[in-house]
């Protein structure tokens, strides 16, 4: 690992102590990292009325775009035993709308096997921001 796939894989790992799931047991945690090295995580969040929780990837972005950044340079998960943890579907267009073809994306798991793949590997020609022909927020 290098120096910035260790802060966010620390920094996931932290923040997927934190997840809440009375019902899965499934803790997963994200990091993500900004441009100007801005780093956030989240962790997923359930909810008895499912599906009204958050994946740990949507809560690291709501909390990067809540603090006023707009662009994912890196962002990494990982999830609990020895099985690589990838986003869901919904989760790689919400990583799409702030991230760009060669956004890299890491899917780890506790024994920090790593799997790294760029925003367009695992959503390609996908719809994003620039389809709407819209001027993103700076």
């Amino acid at each position: 690992m290098n120096d910035e796939q260790r802060l966010l894989f620390d920094a996931a790992v932290a923040v997927q102590a934190h997840a809440h799931v009375p019902y899965s047991k499934y803790h997963v945690g994200c990091a993500l990292i900004t441009d100007d090295g801005s780093v956030f995580a989240g962790a997923n969040i359930e909810n008895a009325a499912y599906p009204q929780g958050w994946c740990a990837e949507a809560s690291a972005i709501a909390a990067m775009a809540s603090a006023g950044h707009r662009r994912i340079r890196t962002l990494l998960t990982i999830g609990p035993g020895r099985e690589l943890a990838t986003c869901c579907g919904g989760c790689r267009q919400k990583i799409r709308e702030f991230a760009d073809a060669d956004t890299r994306v890491i899917s780890t798991c506790a024994d920090g096997l790593m799997a790294i793949y760029t925003m367009d590997e695992l959503l390609p020609d996908s719809f994003g921001p620039e389809n709407l022909d819209v001027v993103a927020d700076e």
